[in-house]
């Protein structure tokens, strides 16, 4: 690629490229380091983006396919998926095309730019084995194949540059190795077992973490200065926290696919595809069941400013103003009963459904505001009347 001297030039370069036969933008793409098996270096184990790119910069994508295209890589946009290997012929086209931006790329502009100029640097200076450094491009968001693309799509939404609940994962727990991490970094079960002897009598077996097929979302991804996770193990990657969310120790747990919308406490579970809205309060050892835990498949979102009490389970959708008590399971079976007064009152505030009757299972429920789930303490009957009680996070802590 010859050396582009101006934006004009720079600019008629992503036109042609585009206009090449079945040039496609990509959904999503970047360039990541990957840890391999220690036995089988043909086994990705972990895949690490310092740069995602998610329907944007299309410029860079172009010049990233030209740049293949020069070293006798074709990207086939037809395929869901594309991983290459990245070399520093790839990198040296790169830089020629990004040279009238050269001088901007520091701070939050230009992030490609300062992807490629500081890998180039790097591997100049230290060099790289062979498949160290590989570009992934996902043109279509079909099920997770490779698992450099698995971590891409996991990246989009740690980093909300792609919404909760809008990725398709299907295969990510067949595309991902299960894997010991050890201080942040993935260790493969096989070499562990072949070297186990030896590791052990030389006193060199690692301290082994956790094993799992997903890191934690603080070794990939660093949170807004008003998010605080007071463990570790409590956030999985994948997860999306918005800024000003706690995580509390304890019986706290986001799984993937899972988060927050809004300022909110947690310091009880949020299963894989639920989600909880701004102002909420998810109560200590409250659980919040995902599409595999009795839901009928059905995903839970947690309007605003809800309460979640301590050791509840949230087996609905619940609107904004919402409540259930300490120690309650409200479930789409669970039946509730709703008395006159408080469901003209429940009525009046959700005026685009009318329930009627006395008696309903939770799912006739499901997302309505202002409800206030509690249990008659000599009856045990579970009832459902209009909220009173305002919700408000202490401000000091957010």
């Amino acid at each position: 690629m010859d050396i582009i001297q101006t934006e004009d030039q720079f600019k008629a370069l992503i036109t042609e490229i585009k206009s090449k036969p079945n040039y496609k933008d990509p959904v999503g793409f970047g360039i990541a380091r990957v840890d391999v098996g220690q036995l089988n270096s043909d086994k990705v184990l972990q895949a690490t983006y310092p740069v995602v790119n998610w329907g944007e910069n299309f410029g860079s994508a172009a010049i990233f396919m030209e740049a293949l295209r020069e070293q006798g890589i074709t990207v086939d946009s037809t395929q869901s998926e594309v991983v290459c290997n990245v070399n520093l012929p790839f990198l040296e086209s790169c830089l020629k095309a990004f040279t009238p931006y050269s001088d901007e790329a520091f701070g939050d502009a230009h992030k490609n730019i300062q992807v490629i100029s500081n890998l180039y640097a790097q591997i100049k200076e230290a060099g790289m084995r062979e498949g160290e450094f590989r570009i992934v491009f996902i043109f279509e968001d079909t099920a997770c194949i490779s698992v450099e693309a698995t971590y891409l799509k996991l990246y989009a939404l740690s980093l909300a540059k792609a919404e909760l609940r809008s990725l398709n994962l299907n295969g990510a727990f067949g595309a991902l190795p299960n894997v010991a991490w050890s201080a942040g970094q993935p260790i493969e079960l096989d070499y562990l077992r072949a070297y186990e002897i030896e590791l052990k009598f030389a006193n060199e077996y690692p301290h082994v973490d956790f094993v799992d097929k997903f890191p934690r979302f603080l070794q990939h991804i660093i949170p807004a200065d008003n998010t605080r996770i007071l463990e570790t193990a409590k956030v999985r990657f994948g997860a999306q926290l918005h800024a000003g969310t706690t995580v509390m120790p304890g019986s706290s747990y986001i799984n993937f696919n899972a988060g927050t919308t809004g300022v909110s406490m947690v310091e009880g579970r949020i299963s894989s595809s639920a989600i909880v809205g701004d102002g909420s309060d998810v109560g200590g050892g409250a659980s919040i069941l995902g599409v595999l835990s009795g839901t009928d498949g059905n995903p839970i979102s947690v309007g605003k400013n809800c309460l979640l009490g301590a050791n509840s389970v949230c087996g609905i959708p619940l609107g904004d103003a919402c409540i259930i008590d300490a120690g309650i399971s409200i479930l789409e079976g669970t039946k509730i009963g709703v008395y006159p007064d408080a469901l003209e009152k429940i009525n009046e505030v959700n005026a685009k459904m009318t329930l009627v009757g006395e008696v309903f299972k939770g799912k006739q429920l499901a997302g309505l505001n202002g409800l206030h789930f509690r249990q008659n303490s000599m009856t045990g009957e579970v009832t459902a009347s209009r909220s009173t009680r305002e919700i408000k996070l202490n401000a000091d802590l957010h």
